[in-house]
């Protein structure tokens, strides 16, 4: 049995920065990708970022160069680092593995995810 736990969620300002972590038990996902994704309410869920096993990254637009993905094949954990947060980056935030991903890709589009956290909810006030 596959299960990914976030945590690292919060409240924070305009201008802060948070770290997200997803922990994954059940599986060994060093040959997994990994990546995250944000549901505001109303909204659908978007892509945030991605990571490859190998390490190849990927980011949505809106959080290039603010946001940094990380993972630790050792521990099992895939980290989201993000910096200047804006309002707009409130959401509930998902971690997701992506089993058929290859040593430098990885998907992008949610429905390729085969398994999923309960997500973290990240607010930022303005």
């Amino acid at each position: 049995q596959v299960q990914l736990v976030e945590s690292g969620g919060g409240l924070v300002q305009a201008g802060g920065s948070l770290r997200l972590s997803c922990a994954a038990s059940g599986r060994t996902f060093r040959r997994d990708g990994m990546g995250w994704f944000r549901q505001s309410p109303g909204k659908e869920r978007d892509f945030v970022a991605a990571i490859s096993w190998m390490g190849t990254t990927y980011y949505a637009n809106s959080v290039k160069g603010r946001f940094t993905i990380s993972r630790d094949n050792a521990k099992n954990t895939v980290s989201l680092e993000m910096n200047s947060l804006k309002p707009e980056d409130t959401a509930v935030y998902y971690c997701a593995l992506d089993s058929s991903a290859t040593a430098f890709y990885t998907a992008r589009a949610a429905d390729e995810y085969e398994y999923w956290g309960q997500g973290t909810q990240v607010t930022v006030s303005s």
